[in-house]
């Protein structure tokens, strides 16, 4: 027994040696090789072994909820509504083995006010690769889709990459950055896949993931916002009720949201609209500390003082509002 636990912990470490040295050779090399090694060990599957060293797509993808929970509540200031809408959406739709539909979250607000950011940590949370994995793809209009005069090219090659990659793994995610910025009907290129359709040629769609990030919307949150403090209640106040039927409607009928007069709301293929508030001195100072505990660096409360008292706020006499949100704390802070 003490010979083959011998064998059996040699013949592991030969995977791990091989398994490193081949991976920067084609697939098939790395293939036989853990084949190999699976067979000596005995006790891994091929697929085990193989999605240690390279990424896979599980068709079970799980979602540590609670783990999500902590980050979102760590590291997103200012922003109850996301945190609370975004666990609620995610963690239904991870745990319903039969959704009806893939799931659509359309998030908006100002620059800065952690769009972009919590879709990082979504991407993270959902694949261990985050935005850098084969599962996740991040559209950008202004960098995928500049010219209006090419909107049908532009829909036939999102059709076909959208198509292609859910093939591949199910669990797909696909966001798209700067929808304010999209051509007027190029998104309803997508809605078969957002639709309650079993499958589609073959291919079903239903547990992949659409993320919309959008400014579109942030004059009407900043306003909603702004009548919860003069009627002297707080920001933790509002609920997904005080303004997602605004947003939708909103953007529905703003010709530079990119969603402007769009089947996806035609049709209520938009599960949530998700309000990002406009954020406050009080979380700029927030944003402030967790950067320089990102750089490994003392919190400093003057410097975080100064950096915040550089931001410009908004409205004019009130200045409540940061007008960038915590987009520039970084380049700020590189002066100190």
């Amino acid at each position: 027994m003490q010979l083959a636990g011998r064998l059996g912990g040699a013949a592991a470490l030969w995977l791990l040696l091989v398994t490193h040295v081949v991976a920067a050779f084609d697939p098939i090399t790395v293939g036989i090789a853990v084949a190999a090694a699976s067979a000596l060990t005995g006790y891994l599957s091929y697929k085990d072994v193989f999605c240690r060293f390279a990424e896979c797509c599980h068709k079970e993808q799980q979602l540590n909820a609670s783990a999500l929970k902590l980050e979102l509540e760590e590291r997103l200031f200012g922003q109850h509504l996301a945190t609370e809408v975004l666990l609620k959406a995610l963690t239904g739709f991870k745990n319903n083995e039969n959704p009806k539909k893939a799931l659509t979250l359309s998030l908006h607000g100002w620059a800065g006010t952690g769009k972009n950011f919590v879709s990082q940590i979504v991407a993270e949370n959902l694949h261990r690769k985050g935005l850098k994995s084969n599962f996740v793809h991040l559209f950008v209009s202004t960098l995928h889709f500049p010219h209006e005069q090419h909107v049908k090219l532009y829909q036939d090659q999102l059709q076909r990459w959208i198509r292609g990659n859910v093939s591949a793994c199910a669990n797909s995610v696909f966001i798209f950055d700067e929808m304010d910025k999209l051509h007027p009907g190029l998104i309803d290129a997508i809605k078969p896949f957002l639709d309650y359709y079993e499958q589609i040629d073959g291919v079903s769609y239903r547990k992949a993931i659409f993320i919309f990030l959008s400014n579109a919307g942030g004059d009407l949150i900043t306003r909603t916002a702004l009548d919860f403090w003069r009627a002297g209640r707080t920001r933790e106040d509002i609920q997904l009720k005080d303004l997602e039927p605004v947003l939708s409607v909103g953007v529905f009928n703003n010709k530079h949201s990119g969603l402007w007069h769009s089947g996806l709301i035609e049709k209520n293929l938009i599960d949530y609209f998700i309000p990002f508030l406009p954020l406050e001195y009080r979380h700029v100072k927030m944003c402030v500390r967790a950067e320089m505990k990102a750089r490994g660096s003392a919190v400093d409360e003057d410097i975080v003082t100064k950096v915040a008292e550089e931001m410009t706020f908004f409205p004019k006499d009130e200045k409540i509002y940061s007008d960038k949100g915590c987009k520039t704390v970084q380049s700020r802070l590189d002066f100190y």
